[in-house]
């Protein structure tokens, strides 16, 4: 089957919302190049799921293709219309597994060489959608947060780095209530600039007492889904056949229900946390790459205004199938070496933020956690200096802010 095919009854298999997109955009959709299309699908079938931003940036997305004239819309889609696909592809259900359909896609045109051509035609068509992509003003300026080092009792190596030379690194911070006094400073934030899914807590450990009008997740508070997914991959790999592309399909495929774990009510929050799971590697055995990766998607995907992500220790390394396997209730660990990923993980952290519209008036604070390390970055704070000035987190929160 074809674009030029389709007919509304096709998606009855798509979530409300989504199925309702589709029908009001289907007269441009069928003119559409079938190497283009289920990507966009990949995209649109979700949309129920999906974080404001998310859903801002498909609208606007759909609206432009609306607005083009049909020689604009030749234009912009020939280079994909030029690439040669086979009968096996248009065969594939495309319209209720538009994920799967790109796979195989990917790998024809590696095995004819036109990936080539295909990512030309998707940079070329990126370029051209940008200017119209949604570029609302921020209601505050953008704030980071980083907590690093819990359980760490000393350290004398360098810290923060790859971030001092963008900021003011602080070494007379008092630690006292630390985690308390920025947790108060971000909901504060939250309320005075309320937006849904715009003020976030991450905690990589156990999470601490916090507003609820912050959306929060933690790696602990997600044991039942880890351990019921880890459990779910232990029963596939075992299957004759099941190789790691059949692995990654079936966990694309997976939902809380198929695994037997009861959501929170919030459809859209349990949709993210489950992928973070199903599309991150290491996500489900290691709690820094947990924190790292749930930083990445929560500022990629919910465009986040203020983030706070704290670290917690990771387990030690230890062989692959005995990490999956999930049996230690009481691993030992390595909390040095989670510093060391938590240290570059905020670096990280402040390099996705800086992605974000309204970079150049965004802050960023970095701490060592129940120490006098820290480091600010902000659009008054001066570069790549050093303060001995004595100072709380909540003031550091302010200078970093104003």
């Amino acid at each position: 089957m074809l674009p030029s095919d389709l007919k509304a009854e096709q998606f009855s298999g798509y979530p409300p919302e989504a199925r309702a997109l589709v029908v009001a955009h289907l007269e441009v959709l069928r003119q559409l190049p079938l190497s283009f299309m289920p990507s966009l699908l990949r995209e649109i079938i979700d949309y129920d799921y999906r974080f404001p931003a998310e859903r801002k940036t498909i609208d606007s997305e759909l609206a432009e293709l609306s607005s083009l004239s049909p020689a604009q819309r030749r234009e912009w889609f020939q280079p994909f219309s030029d690439l040669s696909l086979s009968p096996k592809l248009e065969r594939v259900d495309w319209v209720n597994q538009p994920a799967q359909f790109t796979e195989q896609l990917s790998a024809y045109l590696w095995s004819t060489h036109q990936m080539d051509a295909f990512r030309k035609a998707a940079t070329e068509y990126g370029n051209r959608l940008q200017p119209v992509m949604p570029t609302d003003s921020l209601s505050m300026p953008r704030l980071g947060i980083a907590i690093i080092g819990q359980g760490v009792t000393a350290y004398d190596a360098p810290l923060f780095r790859n971030l001092r030379k963008h900021g003011t690194y602080f070494t007379k911070v008092k630690p006292d209530n630390g985690l308390e006094k920025l947790l108060a400073g971000i909901a504060a934030r939250a309320e005075a600039h309320p937006a849904p899914y715009g003020h976030w807590y991450i905690d990589g450990g156990q999470e601490a007492n916090h507003s609820a009008l912050l959306t929060c997740t933690s790696y602990h508070g997600l044991e039942p889904m880890r351990a019921a997914l880890l459990k779910n991959i232990q029963t596939e790999i075992a299957k004759p056949g099941m190789g790691p592309e059949e692995l990654r399909t079936h966990l694309a495929q997976l939902a809380i229900s198929d695994i037997g774990v009861k959501g929170s009510g919030d459809v859209v929050l349990d949709r993210f946390q489950m992928k973070l799971f199903t599309e991150g590697s290491g996500t489900q055995i290691f709690s820094t790459t947990f924190a790292q990766w749930t930083t990445r998607e929560v500022l990629r995907r919910a465009q986040a205004l203020t983030m706070l992500v704290r670290f917690a220790p990771r387990q030690r390394q230890k062989p692959m199938n005995e990490l999956l396997a999930n049996g230690d209730s009481n691993p030992e660990l390595d909390t040095v070496g989670s510093l060391v990923d938590a240290d570059m993980g905020s670096y990280y952290h402040w390099l996705n933020q800086q992605r974000l519209p309204g970079w150049n008036q965004s802050s960023f604070l970095v701490w060592f956690e129940g120490h006098d390390k820290a480091v600010a970055i902000g659009p008054s704070l001066p570069r790549n200096t050093e303060s001995s000035s004595a100072v709380d987190l909540a003031e550091l929160l302010r200078l970093a802010t104003t």
